[in-house]
């Protein structure tokens, strides 16, 4: 967990998409932070399709970063919380930590009246995490 110099708690985390482009299978990475700049545009690598982010996107993906760094300050609450799941013999307890690890968080918008998942990767272990 990573503080800034105001010692708020901040995340790394990269959202990707699909390339939207019909003839290309590339994947559109960026940094969630990087969508605060105003003129931010994600490139392809692939067919260097650009994609400019819009003030609701924007604002969307914004909260979603507030979202991760609010479940970073609750870290340590969130260790000795549990999911509970009930099942034909009783209930399973799931550490919360444990799905926060173990899950794929995807953000499902509308975009141009097409469906696109975002994914959002948060602070890895490695830099190979990323795909």
């Amino acid at each position: 967990m990573a503080t800034n110099k105001d010692n708020a708690v901040t995340a790394k985390a990269q959202i990707d998409f699909n390339c939207l482009a019909d003839d290309c299978n590339g994947i559109i990475k960026f940094d969630l932070v990087d969508v605060t700049a105003k003129n931010f545009a994600a490139v392809c690598e692939k067919c260097h399709n650009s994609y400019s982010i819009d003030g609701d996107l924007r604002d969307k993906l914004l909260r979603m970063h507030n979202l991760i760094s609010a479940i970073r300050q609750a870290e340590d609450i969130l260790g000795d919380a549990n999911v509970s799941v009930n099942v034909a013999g009783g209930d399973v307890k799931i550490p919360y930590a444990l799905l926060l690890t173990r899950l794929n968080t995807l953000i499902t918008l509308n975009l141009s009246g097409k469906q696109v998942d975002f994914h959002l990767w948060v602070e890895p272990s490695s830099p190979d995490t990323f795909r």
